[in-house]
């Protein structure tokens, strides 16, 4: 006879497993990942498939033969969406052993050191992408060029504009000289027609993801948009300033990684915080730190290390925004 451990009541019940929320952000990612397919082909099924196996294999290894876990660790499938995550972080053509690379730093860095899923304070595919963009800058920046887009539309007209605007040139003078028409330049930034990773260049396909994941109820609306909101209020501020200097507010939810990193990787259940309240905080830090890094910063794009920076404080936020227990009496309510 087996002995069982009883909890006092109440008890709740839920069918929503670990690998049920898994399969389903899978499955959220297969639109920007068929829109990656359609642009850069066999490529990014390559770098993809690499990214996904590598870090299902080292997960394996360091499970089995270094932490000694008993039962199967990547039957919740968390390794997949880690892989399928680092690939949509890295260009197309970039050297499979880089993708190897940067898989076992995710895996056994960011995620298995800690002792795996659950336990991981960071984004174990941003800590593998933040590792290879600063060990390997150049390869990581080298983004093939995208059939039919302008040159200023994607992940590398980030760095373009911010060079072009360093160096004092205005916003209309620089679209002016690329014959850009600022609206046919969002609405193509919408529909993925830009340059980038993988997973960048799909705005409406990582929407339809989002929305996906938001009806299926594994993510809530409040991090991608208090991400994307605090984005786009702090960049409306600086155009209204100063309209000759600061370009159109919409270009920065649109490019880069902003979309992918607010809806797919700031909604971590392991790295956000708890309570609704601690997810507003984290997530407008995570905006905040975004642009300051986008517009002052060393580099272009800062999505990665905002949400990474903002890992970081999540037991703080939870030690103080704290959600109310169960049949409990809120406190800020009379």
């Amino acid at each position: 006879m087996s002995n069982r451990i009883v909890a006092p009541s109440p008890h709740l019940h839920g069918d929503f497993s670990t690998p049920r929320i898994m399969r389903d952000v899978v499955i959220a990612l297969v639109p920007a990942f068929a829109f990656s397919v359609f642009v850069y082909g066999w490529s990014a099924v390559f770098v993809t498939g690499i990214a996904i196996l590598s870090c299902m294999l080292f997960e394996w290894l360091i499970s089995r033969f270094l932490l000694r876990q008993a039962g199967c660790t990547l039957c919740d499938w968390s390794a997949v969406v880690t892989g399928t995550l680092l690939a949509f972080n890295l260009p197309a053509t970039i050297s499979p052993w880089l993708v190897v690379l940067g898989a076992l730093v995710a895996i056994g860095i960011g995620k298995m050191s800690f002792g795996g899923l659950g336990r991981n304070p960071f984004n174990p595919a941003l800590v593998g992408r933040v590792f290879l963009l600063i060990s390997f800058p150049v390869q990581m920046t080298a983004f093939p060029d995208t059939p039919g887009v302008d040159a200023i539309t994607g992940a590398t007209p980030l760095a373009f504009v911010k060079g072009a605007l360093k160096a004092g040139q205005p916003v209309a003078d620089l679209l002016s000289a690329n014959n850009v028409d600022l609206n046919e330049m969002l609405g193509g930034m919408l529909l993925g027609f830009k340059d980038g990773s993988l997973g960048e260049i799909g705005a409406a396909a990582l929407l339809l993801g989002g929305i996906y994941l938001l009806i299926r109820r594994v993510i809530s609306w409040r991090i991608p948009v208090f991400v994307l909101g605090t984005m786009l209020v702090f960049a409306s501020i600086l155009w209204l300033v100063d309209p000759t200097k600061y370009i159109n507010p919409l270009f920065h939810v649109f490019a880069g990684g902003a979309m992918l990193g607010a809806i797919f990787m700031a909604t971590d259940y392991v790295t956000s915080p708890m309570s609704k309240s601690g997810q507003a905080v984290f997530a407008i830090g995570i905006g905040l730190i975004t642009m300051l890094i986008r517009v002052w910063g060393a580099y272009p794009e800062g999505i990665s290390f905002a949400i990474l920076i903002m890992n970081a404080t999540v037991p703080l936020i939870n030690m103080y925004m704290k959600p109310s227990r169960f049949g409990g009496r809120n406190p800020k309510k009379k």
